[in-house]
């Protein structure tokens, strides 16, 4: 899609509907949120080189919503993260969710995971993301009744990577959540750090959630990731569930843990109260 001019690029982009494929099947208990008292859909957000949609979720009533960045797994902005923003809608957050890999093709059409990572994620620049989310911010604030001085951000598995990233990137970003999202990797010209390399200097509280038993993020890199903190001052922390395995908080996957998941998102709401995003 790189070499579409900017009204094609416009036209392409659109949100899929319903689940990836390559996340099927998909539970029975998966959890769905009605849009009752919210509003919610597929929005545009201008970017350097167009618009990319995004989903937004906010409650009906009301203005100057605490903000929060949600960011995609490798599926994209399918059912999942969709739902996650109007869970966030329904407690007073302008939720939003940027699809990231808009430009690079549509995961969701991709039956098999391994394409998705190959075909798509890994040809995702680090500074394009950071760009977007930016952009994201900004028309959160002017155009959807965002108040920028509560924002925060939450990402799952790719999406938890970006958020220690774009923690460092953005001064104005009040916390984090970062779940199970890869800490250590090998550096290129597209992806040139990692959070473990940027740990020392992070100066936003991040509360990253592991699972003990998650086969792509080792414990011990979750222990590196633990020691290079300490050479900062964030305040940020590392909570890792024993007997855990990656994407334990995707209620459509039979890698969902109840008991896990509930403990995180409770977490994750009084991480955000206690230090000013919502």
């Amino acid at each position: 899609m790189a070499d579409l001019t900017r009204r094609q690029f416009i036209i392409a982009s659109t949100l899929a509907a319903g689940f990836a494929l390559a996340a099927h099947p998909i539970l029975a208990e998966v959890i769905t949120t009605d849009t009752k008292g919210l509003v919610a859909g597929e929005v545009k957000i201008p970017v350097k080189d167009g618009e990319i949609p995004a989903y937004r979720a906010m409650p009906a009533k009301g203005n100057k919503f605490p903000i929060v960045l949600v960011i995609q797994e490798i599926f994209g902005v399918h059912e999942h993260i969709q739902d996650v923003c109007r869970r966030f809608a329904k407690l007073g957050y302008l939720a939003i969710a940027p699809e990231m890999f808009v430009r690079q093709g549509d995961v969701s059409k991709l039956t098999d995971v391994q394409e998705i990572i190959s075909k798509v994620v890994s040809k995702v620049p680090d500074a394009q993301v950071m760009s977007d989310l930016d952009a994201t911010v900004a028309w959160a604030q002017k155009s959807s009744k965002g108040n920028i001085n509560k924002l925060g951000i939450t990402g799952f598995c790719w999406g938890g990577r970006v958020t220690w990233l774009y923690s460092v990137h953005n001064p104005k970003v009040k916390a984090g959540v970062a779940w199970y999202g890869r800490l250590v990797g090998e550096s290129n010209s597209l992806t040139p750090q990692y959070p473990v390399d940027i740990a020392a200097k992070l100066k936003v509280p991040v509360l990253g959630l592991y699972g003990g038993s998650d086969n792509g993020i080792p414990v011990a890199t979750v222990e590196q990731m633990r020691e290079a903190l300490k050479a900062g001052n964030s305040g940020s922390e590392i909570i890792v569930y024993p007997d855990t395995p990656h994407a334990f908080f995707a209620d459509y996957r039979p890698s969902y843990r109840q008991e896990q998941a509930q403990d995180g998102w409770k977490r994750l709401k009084a991480w955000f109260k206690e230090h000013g995003v919502a």
